[in-house]
This record gives C-alpha cells, structure tokens and sequence, in this order.
C-alpha cells in the first residue's frame, strides 16, 4: 500500500488541513494479501476520536494490511474536538468532512465514486462521526460502522461535567441537541424511510463507559428499519485492543456483498 500525507488548504475550514490517506498498490510487498485487479480502488473514510487525530489509526491498528486485501483506500482526517460537527463557535467541521473532503480526495485520486463502492468507519467520537455521515447521507454509502461511539450525544453532551465547556462550544445551547440534526436518534427515524440505506455494524466492549449509549442505540436502528449488525463483547472497555479487532472484522463483513 503506499502512504501519503495530503495538506491542502479547506475552504470550509479557513485553514491547511492534513489527511492521511493509504492507496493500493498492484504489488502490495512481502506478506501482505493483495486484491484482485480493479480498476478503481473501493474507498473507507476512517474517523478518529476525541483525543486523536488523523495519524492514529495507522499507528495503532494493522488496517493498512487489512484494507490491502480488499483493493481498499482509506481516507483518515483530523477534525480535533468537534465531533465532525459545524461548531456553535468555532469551524464548520461538518461541512468540510461531509461535503469538502470527498470532493478533495476524488479530485485528487482516481478512486471510486460508486456508492456500493464507499464505507464509514470510527471509533468513540470518530463512532459517532460514522453514523451521523451514514443516517444524514444514506445514499452515499454501502456500509458504515461505529466501534465504542458516542452515539447519544444528547445524553453524553450534558453528563461530562469537565467538559461542558467545550460540549458548549461544540453544541450550542445543550438543551436543544436532542431532535436537531446532530442527533443520531432524530436522523434514524428523519431517513428511515429512504430508499437505499447502508448496512449498520455497531459495537462495543460491555466494560465500556459508553455501552449503555449502545444498548440504547442499537434497538432504536431495528425499529426504524435499518439493517444491522452489532456486538456486544463481554472484557472490553475504551481500548485499541479491541478497535483493531473491530475494524478488520468490519473490512471483512463490508466486503462481503462484493462478489
């Protein structure tokens, strides 16, 4: 796989921006599986959490080994705290990981622009970054995950005493999150009539601070009629142990409808 360190300067950011970005190559070295020949790479856009950033996933998962064998490239940015969220005061993070960055990494690279061709994935914040890409656009992806994700940001907005602060800055008014668009519950049952809705992979370690958001979560995708696929993994908390586990099964699952 080759590796690159793209900066280029977002238009909705007001700012350079750096995105790690790694590309299939026809050989992919010594040990590593590599895909059959396609024309144009399959594309996974891969979000971080909230004390990360773009170069975290490289650094602590295999999934550049395991993206090789799928003929896939993953588009990895740095958001910092804003929940890929237009920030109340702040930067339009939103717009610029929904809309500005696909838009960049197409123009850019020769890569896939097919639906069934293009997947979400992040862990914690980066979690909630996922499904809220996936419940806004339905239509742009084929399959979206969340491992350990912040997925009732209402609820998770207003109990962190420490950082209500910043919540503040991100959210606005914290009273006004459950409904609006920042919303996962409200978005699941806003498009869950839409024609074509991706498949959903939820999970999360059961010794995780966040599992009870999951528990919430994952029975309100099955009511509002989204196909589901989701894990309840007894030993685990917040941990990388587990998200590497997590992300290459996710690669495996997604890739299945492919042939």
């Amino acid at each position: 796989m080759a590796f690159l360190q793209v900066q280029f300067f977002s238009e909705a950011l007001v700012v350079a921006s750096t995105v790690n970005v790694i590309l299939p190559e026809r050989n992919q070295g010594i040990g590593v599986d590599a895909a059959g020949k396609r024309e144009l790479p399959q594309v996974l856009y891969l979000l971080h959490g909230y004390s990360d950033d773009h170069s975290i996933w490289m650094r602590r998962t295999s999934v550049e080994r395991y993206a090789a064998k799928h003929n896939l490239a993953v588009i990895m940015p740095a958001v910092n705290h804003s929940f890929y969220t237009n920030e109340a005061q702040g930067e339009r993070y939103w717009d610029y990981v929904s809309e500005e960055l696909p838009e960049t990494m197409h123009r850019f690279f020769r890569l896939s622009a097919a639906p069934e061709d293009t997947y979400v994935a992040g862990l914690s914040m980066g979690g909630y970054g996922a499904m809220k890409l996936a419940l806004s656009h339905p239509e742009r992806f084929a399959a979206a995950a969340s491992f350990s994700g912040a997925v009732d940001i209402a609820d998770f907005s207003r109990r962190d005493e420490k950082g209500l602060g910043n919540m503040r800055r991100i959210f606005g008014d914290l009273t006004k999150v459950k409904g609006s668009d920042n919303d996962l519950f409200h978005l699941l049952e806003k498009n869950a009539s839409a024609p074509h809705k991706p498949r959903l992979w939820v999970a999360c370690g059961t010794k995780d601070f966040l599992y009870p958001a999951h528990q919430k979560f994952c029975p309100a995708l099955e009511k509002a009629g989204w196909e589901l696929k989701h894990a309840e993994t007894p030993g685990f908390g917040h941990e990388w142990a587990y998200w590497d586990q997590q992300i290459s099964a996710f690669i495996e699952w997604a890739a299945e409808k492919e042939a």
